[in-house]
């Protein structure tokens, strides 16, 4: 079964429990302070991948390097990965988890990048047009590219809302050169 797969079953069958427990803040909390910790530590994400460290010996570490900072809710779902041999999949699991919360919030994440910085205003108008758009919750992640020259790029997925001078520029280019 591929990674992708069993990562999902595992963030799918965290995000139920959380749900229905009502600790899905808690759980998201917890898992973004693990997923902070391994991403700043080549060591353990090398550990939790590891064939070589005992599988108690996984768990272990995990508990201690979390100790009072996750939740008896995180350890426990921490101890059902090490001990089914799915550590390695940690933060995997913790990005199918965001995944999924945000596909039942019905929230889609867009990164705009934008020639000058948006105002407060422009930023508000933009998003609740996306919203318009998409039909879900936008959250939005700005970004500047002065190469732009001006306008906005859009990326809602795999799908690139392209309004910036410079594709405009390209495009005029490429419509040019064709009829020449």
């Amino acid at each position: 079964m591929s990674s992708k797969i069993t990562s999902r079953r595992y963030a799918k069958a965290l995000l139920d429990v959380a749900e229905e427990g009502g600790f899905v803040e808690q759980i998201t909390s917890d898992l973004e302070t693990i997923r902070e910790t391994v991403a700043g530590s080549r060591e353990m994400v090398n550990m939790l991948r590891s064939p070589v460290v005992n599988v108690d010996l996984k768990a272990r570490i995990l508990k201690d390097v979390f100790k009072g900072e996750l939740s008896e809710n995180t350890i426990r779902f921490i101890d059902l990965l090490c001990k089914k041999k799915r550590a390695g999949l940690l933060t995997d699991v913790i990005d199918e988890f965001y995944a999924l919360r945000d596909e039942r919030g019905n929230i889609v994440n867009v990164d705009v990048t934008s020639a000058v910085e948006l105002d407060d205003g422009q930023s508000k108008k933009l998003i609740n047009g996306l919203a318009a758009y998409t039909g879900k919750k936008i959250r939005a992640r700005l970004s500047l590219d002065e190469q732009l020259i001006g306008g906005v790029k859009v990326q809602i997925g795999d799908t690139i809302l392209d309004n910036s001078v410079v594709h405009q520029l390209q495009r005029l280019k490429s419509s040019l050169a064709e009829s020449a």
